[in-house]
């Protein structure tokens, strides 16, 4: 009597799948971990233990746009609450775990004063075994609008574990106001990526220039450093970092000057817009 294989381990179906759609193998575990972590805090919202939660930053672009965004490390959620509460509310989420993944905060926290944000580390486990161990930045939630997203990354379903979906992710337009803002403001020294993300939404025919233009005059005022439409001078230390990531993500624009235009272009746009509603 042939005895039957003993079930595939995550570990090789992961590498398998990878190999066999064409992703990036990292790439891959982490759009798992980020999956496992928000089923873990749908669960909570079900319950009626979580008031609600959306993803932002790189992770929310990568679930949207897949390989056309840049990959990303870091998870960043938008929660209600102080930074202590959002950090109690994560912990209970968690403690449920999601399907046979388990979570475990580990590690000092590091409080991010200036953004109201709270960093730590989660270290995923699946069944018995170490999967993976992400960075988790907790910003208040302070947006109504929310996006449901189907993600639309490849290779989740050919592992064959539960994919949350949709996923709740920050609406576009004010993700796009945030990023304006950050890329333009006087703490704008490390956010030259935000130019290209913006850019990769506006090329793909996603950009609302009516909600974002709305949503930016909303954040710039909000936020108070800066006026909008900004004034837009790109350092000069950015043109090589965008020119490699435009190069990476087989990008429509190629060198400094087209970036540069082209993203003056779009908050000309975005002023106009604006000035005709």
């Amino acid at each position: 009597m042939i005895k039957p294989k003993p079930p595939e381990r995550l570990e090789k179906r992961l590498a398998r799948v990878a190999r066999e759609q064409g992703v990036d193998q990292e790439r891959l575990r982490r759009w798992v971990s980020f999956l496992a972590l928000c089923g873990a805090l749908d669960r909570a919202i079900q319950a009626g233990d979580l008031a609600g939660y959306y993803l932002k930053g790189g992770v929310a672009m990568e679930l949207r746009f897949a390989e056309r965004a840049r990959a990303t490390k870091d998870l960043d959620l938008g929660m209600e609450g102080t930074r202590v509460s959002r950090l109690q509310s994560l912990s209970a989420a968690l403690s449920a775990g999601f399907d046979q993944f388990t979570f475990r905060i580990k590690g000092p926290t590091r409080d991010m004063e200036q953004a109201d944000t709270i960093r730590v580390l989660v270290a995923l486990q699946y069944r018995t075994r170490s999967w993976q161990t992400i960075e988790v930045d907790l910003g208040p939630a302070n947006v109504d609008r929310v996006d449901l997203i189907e993600p639309k990354v490849r290779g989740l379903v050919e592992l064959g574990i539960p994919v949350t979906s949709p996923v709740r992710c920050l609406g576009l337009a004010e993700q796009v106001a945030q990023k304006l803002h950050a890329c333009t403001g006087p703490a704008a020294a490390d956010r030259a990526r935000d130019v290209l993300d913006i850019l990769l939404i506006d090329t793909l025919g996603q950009l609302n220039y009516a909600e974002t233009a709305d949503a930016a005059r909303r954040v710039f005022g909000a936020r108070a450093t800066h006026a909008f439409p900004p004034t837009f001078v790109m350092p000069p230390e950015w043109g090589p970092e965008l020119e490699t990531l435009a190069l990476e993500l087989d990008f429509t624009l190629s060198t400094a000057v087209e970036i540069e235009g082209r993203f003056r272009e779009v908050i000309q746009l975005l002023e106009r817009c604006g000035a005709e509603r």
